[in-house]
């Protein structure tokens, strides 16, 4: 009993000196083409769950527009730099994220996230999650679209192949923007406004490199049955090797890895890239492996 009360005063300071648990890294979830915010068979879903297993942890997810139609609009209609800088402003007014948050990317998602890494580092990104981004674009194999929008991929595609680098594609469709054609390489270093941007292909932009390598981890998860994004491989920042069409290579081995334009070679050697594969098709994944794989990039 002396014991058991010389340990309650002494337990008692201790709880006073350690205060309150730290609270949780924020969250910041950026939708891909089609989606919205809300979407409670999405992100909304994917809120849910995070709130559910990470108690009192504030989660963002991004709305691009005053409504949800709007959002979901502008995933296929607004200028992707323009989404950036919207977001950009949005994070930098929100008093929850002063101290820095992690981001998770779906589909096009993951390399808008990645561009607000690179070009707003004020609330710094802590962690990057891109779930089936394409970092190094897409090209021919135009994903279906959810739902309604199905019509829209059908149109956006034909608009894609007559002209995915005249300039009012370009500044008009999102996807264009993204776009990338290992047969005509030139025309998308010289035409394309966003991807090509992002990933220095027409010079070396040093603080994007400096904003990108800040990050912790820069986690990529490709889809190893995935229909929609063709190469797959750009993922995990790979893709065709130039000039073709058929044959793939892995980040390490592009110039933009060699060339080390973005860091992400240093970065690699630091152990800061963590790449994951889940069976299934695009954006396809069940509860149980994002428990165990992804939340604890965000605890």
């Amino acid at each position: 009993m002396a014991a058991l009360r010389t340990a309650v005063p002494v337990l008692a300071l201790l709880g006073l000196c350690l205060g309150p648990a730290a609270a949780a890294t924020p969250l910041v979830i950026w939708h891909g083409m089609g989606d919205s915010c809300c979407n409670p068979v999405s992100m909304g879903y994917i809120q849910k769950l995070v709130e559910k297993r990470i108690p009192g942890i504030y989660v963002l997810s991004l709305k691009i527009g005053s409504t949800l139609i709007q959002d979901m609009e502008n995933s296929f209609f607004m200028n992707a730099n323009a989404q950036v800088r919207e977001v950009c402003s949005q994070l930098a007014t929100d008093p929850h994220l002063r101290g820095g948050y992690n981001a998770m990317g779906f589909s096009q998602g993951g390399q808008f996230l990645r561009a607000v890494a690179q070009r707003c580092p004020a609330p710094p990104m802590l962690n990057l999650i891109s779930i089936g981004g394409q970092h190094q674009g897409r090209v021919y194999g135009f994903p279906r679209c959810p739902g309604e929008s199905s019509h829209l991929c059908d149109w956006i595609r034909k608009t894609l192949d007559l002209g995915a680098y005249t300039k009012a594609v370009q500044e008009h469709l999102v996807q264009a923007e993204y776009w990338h054609d290992p047969l005509k390489e030139e025309d998308y270093r010289k035409n394309s406004i966003f991807l090509a941007d992002i990933n220095q292909e027409r010079g070396i932009n040093e603080t994007y490199k400096k904003n990108l390598m800040a990050l912790k981890k820069f986690v990529m998860v490709k889809f190893l049955n995935d229909t929609m994004v063709d190469p797959p491989i750009s993922e995990w920042f790979g893709f065709y090797k130039s000039g073709q069409a058929k044959e793939t290579i892995p980040l390490q081995e592009t110039l933009l890895y060699k060339e080390d334009r973005l860091g992400l070679q240093e970065m690699d050697r630091a152990g800061k890239l963590v790449f994951l594969g889940v069976k299934g098709d695009h954006l396809h994944f069940s509860e149980e492996w994002f428990d165990s794989t992804i939340l604890p990039f965000l605890q």
